[in-house]
């Protein structure tokens, strides 16, 4: 096995340490021609071309949707299937995506409250409830 000296992770191949290491070291040797991003990992540059071409290679066996990206593709397949793989401990519902699990309703559990108001102190779990709020500050009217 080779083993990282900085975190301790080992890998069985050579090349996976080398790739590994550029987490540490920053080196990001992969170029985007159209627009100069670089990127530390060949496949993570294959993926960002896809923004600029429009490729979409994984399409939707149930409808005719199409995405550039396998995990949105598998994402997607869950409002046909209508799995929620992400349940609470707490409450047992179950939801599509793990952000709105995680980021979203798992704050209603623990009371946590991020958002604070500058104005009044006020705080808020979400940060789009806190943005709402703060039009009553500012009377502006978004519709």
């Amino acid at each position: 096995p080779y083993q990282c000296s900085q975190c301790d992770k080992a890998f069985s191949l050579s090349s996976d340490l080398k790739i590994h290491q550029r987490t540490h070291t920053g080196k990001k040797p992969y170029q985007c021609r159209q627009c100069d991003k670089t990127f530390s990992h060949k496949q993570v540059l294959i993926k960002h071309q896809r923004a600029h071409t429009g490729e979409k290679p994984y399409q939707c066996s149930q409808c005719d949707k199409a995405f550039s990206h396998k995990q949105v593709l598998i994402k997607h397949q869950r409002t046909h299937t209508r799995e929620k793989p992400y349940q609470c401990s707490q409450c047992d519902k179950a939801f599509f995506h793990k952000i709105a699990f995680s980021i979203c309703h798992y704050k209603m559990h623990t009371g946590e409250k991020p958002y604070q108001c500058r104005q009044c102190d006020k705080a808020f779990s979400h940060k789009q409830v806190l943005i709402k709020h703060q039009r009553t500050h500012t009377g502006e009217k978004p519709y």
